[in-house]
């Protein structure tokens, strides 16, 4: 997929975090140490498919320069900005059962406005120059305002920039009110913040097309063990990715929202677009890695992603 996929995409992720997990194997545990966050996992995501990747952050302390080493190393191109809180961080333990313990967990620190400003800056500029931006969320509501959101949505788009957004609460509706080209959110965050009342497909649609109203081009959302829902226009799709065992389901949304944005860089169609984005969530479940997969499996799962129009 590197061919279709040569248009770089920078993503916006204001304070990655170092995780560590806790496994089984023979003889005793195994450590297993990453770069972590939604915007981390999605870039890996992005550079499995063969995109070329910026992040920009904001990084500092021990975990930050544990996180600048391990960032490079999943093919990301690092741009940062130096902050004087740490990173956050968090460690769990899956020994003998799938599911995770958390055995402990450090909040990242709120950027100051200097580094506000600087991460902005970077953000906006990357972005200028590549042409595609996706806003991620940090692992805590107070590392950087929602506002930042909406500046940079509206100034990317005011410039010709595709803006994608995957985030939820104050930082959706920020980014909402600043224009985007793609919003991936789950039905979930919907009903939790009342534009859905239910997590009925009549209501999923409905709040949807009112997200279009108010400045939206394109909206996906996700919905668990349920196929997504696309609204494109008049047009709804019901995308159903193949059916798959679940070794980890944490990060398919994540997974998907990259796919989506790989193919939307590189001028895909519409079609293309989703089952994209739905064949790398179908990778990112039958994984115990969070955005990791190989690019060939993806088209061969896209392949069977199923598209029916919504009457």
């Amino acid at each position: 997929m590197s061919e279709k996929n040569g248009s770089p995409v920078v993503v916006f992720a204001p304070s990655p975090i170092v995780t560590v997990t806790i496994e089984d194997r023979a003889g005793g545990p195994e450590l297993h140490v990453h770069a972590g966050g939604q915007g981390v996992w999605q870039s890996r995501m992005l550079a499995t498919l063969g995109t070329p990747v910026v992040l920009c952050a904001g990084l500092g302390g021990e975990t930050g320069l544990l996180l600048e080493r391990m960032i490079a190393g999943d093919g990301v191109d690092l741009r940062w900005v130096a902050t004087a809180g740490r990173n956050g961080g968090y460690v769990h333990d899956r020994r003998g059962s799938d599911e995770r313990t958390e055995i402990a967990a450090e909040h990242p620190a709120p950027l100051d406005r200097h580094e506000l400003d600087a991460l902005y800056e970077l953000t906006l500029a990357e972005g200028l120059c590549a042409g595609t931006v996706l806003l991620s969320g940090a692992q805590a509501d107070d590392v950087v305002p929602a506002s930042i959101y909406r500046r940079l949505a509206a100034d990317l788009r005011a410039n010709g920039v595709r803006v994608v957004a995957d985030l939820s609460g104050e930082r959706l509706e920020a980014a909402v009110e600043g224009g985007l080209d793609l919003l991936k959110v789950s039905d979930e965050e919907l009903v939790e913040h009342d534009r859905a009342d239910s997590r009925s497909l009549e209501d999923i649609v409905r709040a949807a097309r009112v997200l279009r109203d108010e400045g939206v081009d394109r909206v996906v959302v996700s919905r668990a063990h349920e196929p997504a829902v696309a609204v494109d226009g008049e047009r709804v799709l019901v995308v159903t990715p193949p059916p798959v065992t679940a070794a980890d389901p944490r990060g398919a949304g994540d997974s998907q929202t990259a796919g989506m944005t790989a193919r939307l860089a590189a001028g895909g169609d519409w079609e293309d677009v989703l089952r994209i984005g739905a064949a790398c969530g179908a990778l990112n479940v039958v994984r115990h890695g969070l955005g990791t997969g190989r690019d060939e499996t993806v088209d061969v799962l896209a392949a069977r992603v199923e598209l029916a129009a919504h009457r």
